[in-house]
């Protein structure tokens, strides 16, 4: 665990570490002298002549105190480590998924790295200031006990010596039967923060349908049961195992006992120097059963350490040796193959997005419209094939520079918590209050400040809570107009939105838009019809590519979404015919029917 420990922080805290188990090594070894210098002592005040234990008394008195001073130290600094360990691990964990492929990413993420920054760190953080120094006692300080009962008994010294191996062997069993249910428990307690957080971030559709309240979620409830369920699994487990440590360890103190007082009845150990002796014995035993009582913390700590070290070890993503800067702005795929898990999202697509043109992306439902426009920004990387912008391979060009040359507005919509204008600036921190002013009137946005007591101080709440889906999208734009960058890549669905903010997420993105690559996965007829290249995918592949003229009368994937919009288009509400039931329903209307 200690070795686990050093090797996932920086130098500074590793000294600071290596500090603390200094402390505590020589702090374990003074009191196992302490305990030592009992039998002397006792010796002398339970022999003929009781002056004689004043230097040992005196000698005990000084090691007692230089192992409280020695403590205090450790202790200090046990707790100054622990709170260096939650800033350094925070700070290393953000940093390196900062540099993670976003598609590392999952649904699952949210709750394992909530937990991880959360409980995770805290077992970490107990390690030096609570855990290290019965861990360095249970394991220094009856060594030092043993090691000098030599001196005044070998015989009580090699008994004790006996049985350190059957502790050691009972100890491993114990800790084998929880580390099992240890693993599932933690597995448990993830997926349990995991819904929490997804119960909390569903709450409107929940209430709208009612089931806020007990038994809302049976996904949470579940969870919530597996983590009871798992908890109690590590009760049952490790109490067998706590029980059968303890009584081998009183085991072993009664062998020494009964054997002490075997040579003490035969004769060749005096009566005084065995219960000195056997006190000495009494602290050899002390420390293990302390260390063992902490047993299931340990482990916790070894778990937590494990799960930090399993996400530093997820390799970042790959930045080039000699970076290259695109010479343009064009997008093309080159024999591009994705895997996503067990399934093929794309399979040797190849097309290319000329600069300054707008590309359509049309096709069913996971065809893989969207990783498209991930791969474009390398949020993946491909199987095999090359995505590259102006001539260049994406591999080639640092995460930085991508970025800056790329815009993505999406349908799902996600704000900070902070105000309006903290929100736009995110597109670019160093513009001007001009500049961000005069993105935000270009996306619509100062409709919305004009419209808000707070203006552009509104705080738009976790998430964009506050706002309705129309603003999300025009404060999205609006970061995007700011960032200036000359490629966008846009799912312009608006088909949810009301008339007044879809027209004005319309103006926002034709100004967003003018004189760029676009590149968008399209929802609504006219952006099909507007586009200077239609590509359709299907299964992975390119099943067809060209202008709405071209592609509307061939027979094929195109005519056939095309002829799907138009019915959609038609549907209104109507009402019912009087021989059916009263009121209102959906009746299909087609266009120009």
């Amino acid at each position: 665990m200690i070795r686990q420990l050093l090797a996932i922080v920086p130098p500074r805290e590793r000294t600071l570490l290596r500090t603390v188990l200094a402390l505590q090594t020589g702090g374990a070894v003074l009191q196992g002298v302490a305990f030592v210098l009992l039998v002397p002592a006792l010796r002398a005040l339970l022999g003929s002549d009781p002056g004689s234990a004043w230097p040992w008394i005196w000698s005990l008195a000084g090691v007692a105190a230089a192992q409280s001073v020695v403590y205090y130290l450790g202790a200090k600094k046990g707790f100054e480590a622990g709170a260096s360990l939650s800033r350094v691990l925070h700070h290393r964990i953000g940093d390196h998924t900062a540099e993670l492929p976003l598609g590392w990413f999952g649904p699952a993420r949210t709750g394992e790295l909530s937990t991880l920054t959360t409980q995770t760190v805290m077992a970490i953080m107990r390690v030096p200031g609570y855990l290290l120094r019965p861990l360095v006692n249970g394991l220094l300080t009856p060594a030092v006990v043993v090691a000098l009962m030599y001196a005044f008994d070998w015989r009580l010294a090699l008994a004790a010596t006996a049985t350190v191996p059957v502790i050691m062997a009972v100890y491993r069993w114990t800790t084998g039967l929880t580390e099992k249910a240890d693993t599932i428990r933690a597995k448990a307690m993830t997926d349990a923060a995991g819904r929490v957080i997804e119960y909390a971030e569903v709450q409107p559709v929940l209430r709208s349908f009612g089931r806020s309240g007990q038994g809302g979620s049976r996904a949470l409830d579940a969870a919530l049961d597996a983590q009871r369920d798992a908890s109690h699994q590590v009760v049952r487990a490790g109490v067998p195992g706590l029980l059968g440590f303890t009584l081998v360890v009183q085991a072993a103190f009664t062998t020494v006992l009964v054997y002490g007082t075997y040579l003490a009845l035969g004769g060749s150990l005096a009566v005084p120097e065995l219960m000195a002796l056997l006190v000495l014995a009494a602290r050899f035993v002390e420390p293990m059963t302390e260390a063992a009582n902490l047993g299931s913390a340990l482990r916790s700590a070894r778990g937590a350490l494990a799960a930090v070290q399993e996400v530093l070890d997820v390799p970042p993503m790959p930045q080039p040796d000699h970076p290259v800067v695109p010479a343009g702005s064009s997008i093309e795929f080159d024999r591009v193959s994705f895997r996503y898990g067990t399934g093929t999202v794309l399979d040797e697509a190849s097309f290319r997005v000329p600069e300054r043109t707008m590309t359509a992306l049309v096709g069913p439902s996971g065809s893989g419209k969207t990783t498209v426009t991930r791969l474009i920004a390398r949020f993946w990387e491909v199987d095999s094939g090359a995505v590259r912008i102006g001539g260049t391979d994406v591999r080639d060009v640092t995460t930085e520079e991508l970025m800056a040359r790329i815009s993505v507005v999406f349908q799902d919509v996600y704000l900070f918590e902070g105000t309006i204008e903290e929100n736009i600036r995110i597109g670019r921190p160093d513009a001007t209050a001009e500049e961000v002013r005069a993105a935000a009137a270009k996306a619509r946005v100062d409709d919305i400040v004009r419209r808000l007591p707070d203006g552009w101080d509104a705080q738009v709440g976790e998430g964009g809570a506050t706002l309705s889906g129309g603003e999300r999208q025009r404060i999205s734009i609006a970061r995007a107009i700011l960032k200036d960058a000359p490629i966008v890549l846009l799912d312009e669905a608006t088909a949810s939105l009301d008339p007044e903010n879809e027209r004005a997420v319309q103006e926002a993105l034709t100004a967003l838009t003018a004189d760029r690559t676009l590149l968008v996965i399209a929802h609504r007829l006219q952006t099909v019809m507007a586009a200077d290249q239609i590509l359709v995918l299907d299964g992975g592949r390119i099943v067809q590519r060209g202008t709405h003229d071209q592609l509307i009368v061939r027979e094929g994937r195109y005519a056939d979404f095309w002829a799907q919009r138009n019915r959609a288009q038609g549907w209104r509400l109507g009402a019912m015919p009087a021989a059916t039931d009263a009121g209102a329903a959906a009746s299909y209307d087609p266009v120009g029917g």
